[in-house]
């Protein structure tokens, strides 16, 4: 007469219990990357969006006297790229693709202009006017229009964002691309156009006024 002998489990070691706490780990963080990859996955969980903001408070007005004459639209592609030294990017590094659209404004103040830049002769049928040259105001990223192609970050920085109040932001390469369409509106013929259309304007102006002659120029 035989017995069965019964094989007790095999207690699981601890370097094993350890290496599947990890991989468990690693398979929830590749879950939620790929949620965030692909939104449509986010309405099986019934997501809601809530704008609970305060209302917007006036802090100041200011007064502006500057003719805006011009408007250039500039677009480029920011190619940011953040490396650590000694690790590989799969492991420390980010890189990212942006299109950053945005508009510059020219202009030209006539807050600026005194008494002694204006001229008009005695019968009020011609008049000279000396103001500053056209300036540049400050780039203005359209968020309409502005978007990231691609991200690519590695472990550490994927990591990284679990605890970030900021997770992907993107910051560096929005300021990068507003000094890129800076530069872009500096080199073009944005404040030449501006002059020429405020000349136009105030020629208009002056002559529906009764003006026959109106020289304007720019340098003060």
């Amino acid at each position: 007469m035989t017995t069965s002998i019964k094989r007790l489990p095999r207690r699981m070691p601890g370097w094993a219990k350890a290496l599947s706490a990890v991989v468990l780990v690693l398979v929830v963080l590749f879950a939620g990357m790929r949620l965030s990859v692909l939104p449509g996955l986010k309405d099986l969980f019934g997501t809601e969006t809530h704008d609970r903001s305060g209302p917007a408070l006036l802090k100041s007005i200011q007064d502006i006297s500057r003719y805006d004459a011009a408007s250039g639209n500039f677009q480029v592609v920011v190619d940011l790229e953040k490396d650590t030294k000694y690790l590989p990017d799969a492991i420390r590094g980010t890189r990212t693709l942006y299109i950053g659209a945005g508009t510059v404004d020219a202009y030209v103040d006539l807050g600026k202009v005194g008494e002694d830049d204006v001229t008009v002769d005695e019968d009020r049928t011609s008049a000279t006017l000396r103001l500053p040259h056209a300036a540049l105001g400050e780039p203005a990223l359209d968020p309409d229009r502005s978007y990231a192609v691609s991200k690519q970050r590695g472990l550490l920085d994927r990591l990284g964002d679990l605890f970030s109040d900021n997770p992907g932001g993107e910051q560096a390469v929005q300021q990068l691309a507003v000094r890129h369409i800076r530069d872009a509106a500096k080199e073009s013929e944005l404040t030449a156009r501006a002059e020429s259309n405020t000349t136009d304007m105030l020629e208009g102006l002056l002559g529906s006024l009764g003006f026959k002659e109106v020289d304007v120029t720019y340098g003060t």
